[in-house]
């Protein structure tokens, strides 16, 4: 059977998005099943597709691509089937339409589901008569706009089947559209069982994400967490997502003074590893379709508080057996819920351990049957009468049906092409070298384990590694770190993790205390000793649990190390290496002042220490105040963030004035603690972490300072792109 699924664009970041290509990718161990993505924008999914599934975008809107469409004629005309109130009808247009109809005009698919009322509402006009037609509902019955809404209630009326993601939905729909004769049912979003790691429950650490947008009620958590961290200063909360809301929400955490402790993480295409992070997940809507994060929690085996709205979180947990459910739209339930969670390591355990068994319910495989059984049901009416009795009588007498046949799948319409295409047959085939893709975890002591896929090795290692079959090195692999913006090369031996096993990956250890890794940015390859072949490494999970409890440095040099995926999807590591170093743990502002916490390694705190400002671009300090030492005070087992400053020792210093800038070029100072009057400045900053740019998630609010002058400016903290801890002055 073949499925057709159409997608407004497959290549983004979204709830959708990642529930479609769960239940493709699901389908495609038994069917034929394609997706086709209305829009292009990125060169290849970023949530990833299934090898099985065929993508099929139609128009691009790459501007650095060759397929480019954006200065097509029919480009800047409206679509005349979408309707205008759609959210996204910008980006329907004359041209979409063009493509989708020619592509619905040719396929020969027996089942079409549509993902977003816009293409339900095409389906229903433009879907050929011969498929399956079925419409999704990702949202809710209330929560679409006025037009959207009373577009898609006609489109239902003309397909075959309905489908929301919650039976109270179903059943709002049913209500609401009485006389329909289209089958209007409930099937669950699918859940994959992720590759990484599940979460210990260790880290002080609680976690949300989804869109950044009102219906979330990330501005209740917020106020919720305060109360949070007023009896427990140690736990952060990081909120992983995008939209509209960002402004608003760092305005709630400026507020709150949660600076040390809300962190806004933006988008990430693979959660899996973030969850593994928690000890604690959270819900705060006042609202859900469904719920994906519950179930990507729960397969990390952390333990969710949820709101419990409408529709989805009542659904998946059982409140008290495997997650916790609170009202909705307060505050004291969200952090109550939380607190319990935080106070009781136990029931976090038992609620995570029992969360992955409700989580089973949820796999691809029983959410892909169910969509079969549902098809099955759809084609059987389609079917006519004398057809279905000749079936039951053939079942009857045991009698085999003939074997179904299939003319070719025509080519894509005109403009489209496909990010899969079929292989070359071998004789016209050319090699070409794949690029060799490897994960990473991090261990206890903060050392970097790389696994290299085995089947990603075959373009590095030639004939000779892709005979061995006896677990020995082959073409001679080596993992190779350069330095970027450097000459510094390092060369580790990769090793067979399983020796004698032809598809065991190859693996090499880094340890963070017996490699001295200069401090900077390090690319990875693979490379073949016989003839130099070179090859950088993708990256694939990047699994930094293990530094959120990991050794901090105990000595010196101070050496900290992060893995991480460029934006361009290869493995890179972050090294810092420092003779000492001052970790930020806390950055409090108050009323005419702000000031520093923090921990100091690799060097000794003695009397007469102070905070050092030195101008952007000058050598001599600017500026200096006390540091006082804290042992046993505030900073123990406190902060935020960089909260984990570790066994060295711990200081304060506070800042209630600012010399006047020399020019313009000098409202920026680096900040610095001088240990002692003689002592050399150590740099301020926060490294111990899995963070690799902080600039990005550390914001801190600006507070007004005197200046010899007498003017008011405003002085604010921030970190640079080396971590480092600054002030500026505007």
């Amino acid at each position: 059977m073949k499925i057709t699924f159409l997608l407004h664009n497959a290549y983004a970041i979204g709830g959708t998005v990642r529930s479609t290509l769960n239940l493709a990718g699901a389908l495609a161990t038994r069917h034929e099943v394609e997706i086709v993505s209305v829009l292009r924008t990125a060169e290849s999914p970023l949530l990833g597709v299934s090898g099985k599934v065929r993508l099929v975008p139609l128009v691009d809107e790459r501007p650095d691509a060759d397929t480019y469409d954006g200065g097509h004629e029919l480009m800047s005309r409206p679509s005349a089937v979408v309707p205008p109130t759609e959210v996204l009808a910008h980006r329907y247009t004359a041209l979409t339409d063009e493509r989708l109809r020619a592509f619905l005009d040719t396929t020969d698919a027996d089942v079409v589901i549509a993902t977003r009322p816009a293409l339900v509402v095409f389906l229903a006009e433009h879907g050929p008569r011969h498929a399956v037609r079925i419409g999704q509902e990702h949202l809710s019955y209330d929560n679409h706009v006025p037009g959207v809404r009373e577009a898609q209630n006609a489109a239902i009326g003309r397909l075959d089947a309905f489908v929301t993601v919650s039976e109270p939905d179903a059943a709002d729909h049913r209500r609401r559209l009485p006389g329909r004769r289209t089958r209007i049912t409930d099937i669950a979003n699918a859940a994959p069982r992720p590759k990484a790691e599940r979460s210990d429950l260790r880290a002080p650490l609680v976690v949300a994400a989804g869109r950044l947008f009102p219906v979330k009620r990330y501005d209740l958590l917020i106020e919720a967490f305060a109360k949070v961290v007023a009896l427990h200063p140690e736990w952060r909360l990081r909120i992983y997502g995008k939209g509209p809301e960002r402004a608003n929400l760092r305005t709630a955490i400026d507020t709150h003074g949660l600076n040390d402790h809300v962190f806004l993480m933006g988008p990430y295409a693979t959660l899996e590893t973030e969850w593994a992070k928690a000890s604690v997940a959270v819900v705060s809507s006042e609202w859900e379709s469904f719920g994906m994060t519950i179930l990507e929690a729960m397969h990390a085996g952390v333990p969710v508080v949820a709101t419990d709205c409408p529709h989805g979180p009542g659904e998946i947990i059982t409140d008290g057996t495997d997650g916790l459910l609170v009202a909705p739209s307060d505050p004291n339930a969200l952090a109550t819920g939380l607190l319990r969670l935080i106070d009781d390591p136990e029931l976090r355990q038992s609620l995570g351990t029992a969360g992955r068994t409700t989580v089973q319910r949820y796999a691809p495989r029983a959410i892909a049957a169910e969509y079969e059984r549902l098809i099955a049901e759809l084609q059987e009416a389609r079917t006519p009468a004398t057809v279905r009795l000749r079936r039951r009588l053939r079942r009857a007498t045991g009698a085999l049906l003939p074997r179904a046949t299939r003319t070719p799948t025509p080519k894509p319409p005109a403009g489209t092409t496909e990010s899969a295409p079929a292989k070359p047959s071998p004789e016209n085939a050319k090699p070409r070298p794949l690029r060799p893709k490897a994960g990473c975890r991090v261990d206890a002591h903060g050392g970097v384990r790389i696994s290299v896929a085995a089947s990603g090795v075959s373009g590095v290692s030639g004939p000779s590694e892709a005979s061995d079959t006896s677990g020995g090195s082959g073409g001679g692999l080596s993992l190779v770190l350069r330095r970027r913006h450097g000459d510094d090369e390092v060369r580790v031996p990769l090793e067979r993790e399983a020796p004698g096993e032809a598809k065991s990956p190859w693996t090499a250890t880094l340890d963070r205390g017996a490699l001295a890794l200069a401090e900077g940015r390090w690319d990875l390859h693979v490379e073949r000793a016989e003839d130099g072949l070179r090859r950088r490494l993708r990256a694939g999970l990047v699994e930094q649990r293990g530094l959120l409890t990991a050794e901090v440095p105990d000595g010196t040099p101070v050496a900290w190390w992060i893995p991480y995926a460029t934006k361009d999807g290869y493995l890179a590591l972050r090294t810092f290496r420092r003779a000492a170093h001052a970790e930020v743990t806390a950055l409090p502002v108050g009323d005419g002042s702000i000031s520093v916490e923090g921990v100091l390694h690799g060097a000794e705190l003695g009397e007469g220490a102070t905070l050092v400002g030195v101008a952007r671009g000058e050598e001599v300090a600017d500026f200096e105040a006390p540091a006082t030492s804290t042992e046993g005070g505030r900073g123990e087992g406190g902060g935020g963030e960089g909260g984990r400053g570790g066994e060295g020792h711990r200081f304060h210093a506070r800042l209630t004035s600012l010399p006047d800038p020399a020019g313009p070029d000098k409202v920026i100072w680096d900040l610095f603690l001088r240990p002692a009057p003689d002592a050399e400045p150590v740099r301020l900053g926060r490294l111990f972490d899995d963070i690799v740019d902080r600039k990005d998630t550390d914001k801190y609010p600006a507070v007004t300072l005197a200046t010899p002058s007498g003017a008011a400016p405003q002085a604010r903290f921030f970190f640079t792109v080396t971590n480092d801890l600054a002030v500026a002055l505007s």
